[in-house]
């Protein structure tokens, strides 16, 4: 079976797609990704094709307005402030898309909520599609309300606010749709009954976010997609500050750009002396800067999760999906400072587990805040359930169930 990914934004967007496109071809099935052209390396040092999309979209975040916009955002209303800079870069995009999957001709499209396109080509091919998220919020259900909204419930109008979501790219770009589609893809403006679609996966652990009854065989809440990294060697300067004294606390911010990194690393260390914890600050993504830094603190521009989390004591970030996810099968206690997107529905996921205390404010965060949310990841209960949540992670299998979801609801078999 010929398998066409789709997927955009930052890493933590492309990083789980890598791995369940590994896991289908050791099952033999052809497959290509199409990320943005910033992650080509990082898709073909496995192997795998690759159909680089514009990186305009990646790069707006680095930009002032971009910077601005996460700054005075919350939630999704980073997004909907660079709309006017969205805009103009879409139809590249779109045709790019598709002119990528019409070359590979795949028997079947698995997508990002991103990939705006993936429904309208799968149309135009006669081809069926299969979204895949790394977060909730596709598919309406009562038991929780969109992650789009800053709400752990909205009791009756849980159900009816995920259409938020669902009918979101109709909304925002709707006319640039109608229009791609009669000039680009012959199709009439509005969607036929062509290119079927088959289903919803959803890329995290159950444990993380229970399975909501109301929810069908057509949808699969497999477990995480881990892209491990088996031949990672950390820098002597690193090892040497991991084996010199008690775990550190790990503090980054991923892919998150930053206005004043330096105030936010000064806060950092300042928290950590308070605490009087050793730490761990990751600065490649830009939120962090830190010139010189105390003895109890040691600075890297980055390191695999999977090889580093187990080495610390717990972790603050933002709360992209994928760091959550690392730092929560490494069973170590989570802080989330969500700067916007999906951040803060993991920050409220994290809390009500009670595996890390109440996500901070960003736009408030003080040395004192973040002394109190270190200090209180201290607490052996939180310990203890973070430890017996990261062994549950670690027995899924996401990459296997995706592909024997994909395959069963491809081949139109019932899904186990």
């Amino acid at each position: 079976m010929r398998i066409a990914i789709e997927t955009l934004g930052t890493r933590g967007d492309v990083q789980p797609y890598i791995a369940l496109a590994l896991g289908l071809v050791g099952r033999g099935h052809g497959v290509q990704i199409a990320a943005p052209t910033q992650f080509d390396v990082m898709v073909r040092e496995h192997g795998l094709a690759f159909a680089a999309l514009p990186g305009e979209f990646l790069a707006l975040m680095d930009t002032p307005e971009g910077k601005a916009a996460i700054a005075g955002g919350r939630g999704f209303s980073a997004g909907f402030k660079l709309l006017k800079h969205v805009r103009p870069l879409m139809r590249r995009l779109l045709d790019d898309e598709w002119a990528a999957v019409r070359a590979f001709h795949p028997d079947v499209i698995v997508h990002h909520p991103k990939s705006i396109a993936a429904p309208h080509m799968a149309e135009s091919l006669g081809c069926p599609h299969i979204l895949a998220s790394p977060l909730p919020g596709f598919t309406p259900t009562s038991a929780f309300p969109s992650p789009m909204l800053p709400f752990a419930s909205l009791g009756p109008l849980n159900r009816a606010s995920h259409a938020l979501a669902i009918k979101g790219a109709d909304f925002l770009f709707g006319k640039e749709i109608r229009d791609w589609r009669t000039t680009s893809l012959g199709l009439t403006g509005r969607r036929s009954g062509a290119g079927q679609f088959l289903g919803t996966l959803y890329a995290y652990s159950p444990h993380v976010v229970p399975v909501p009854p109301d929810w069908g065989p057509d949808v699969l809440v497999s477990g995480y997609w881990f892209l491990d990294s088996a031949t990672w060697r950390p820098p002597d300067a690193l090892t040497a500050f991991l084996d010199a004294g008690e775990p550190p606390i790990y503090v980054g911010f991923g892919s998150m750009p930053g206005l004043d990194p330096q105030r936010m690393a000064a806060i950092v260390i300042e928290a950590l002396a308070k605490t009087g914890k050793r730490g761990l600050l990751a600065i490649g993504g830009g939120a962090l800067e830190a010139r010189r830094v105390p003895r109890n603190v040691h600075v890297i521009a980055g390191a695999p999760h999977d090889r580093l989390f187990p080495r610390v004591a717990a972790t603050v970030h933002h709360g992209g999906a994928g760091t959550t996810a690392a730092s929560l099968r490494a069973g170590k206690p989570t802080a989330i400072c969500p700067f916007f997107g999906d951040q803060p529905f993991w920050g409220r996921r994290v809390a009500a587990l009670g595996v890390g205390p109440a996500a901070l404010n960003r736009k408030a965060l003080s040395a004192e805040s973040l002394a109190a949310a270190i200090l209180a990841m201290d607490d052996p209960r939180m310990r203890k359930r973070a430890s017996n949540l990261g062994i549950a992670i670690r027995q899924d299998d996401g990459v296997t169930a995706a592909a024997e979801f994909i395959e069963s609801r491809v081949t139109g078999q019932a899904v186990p």
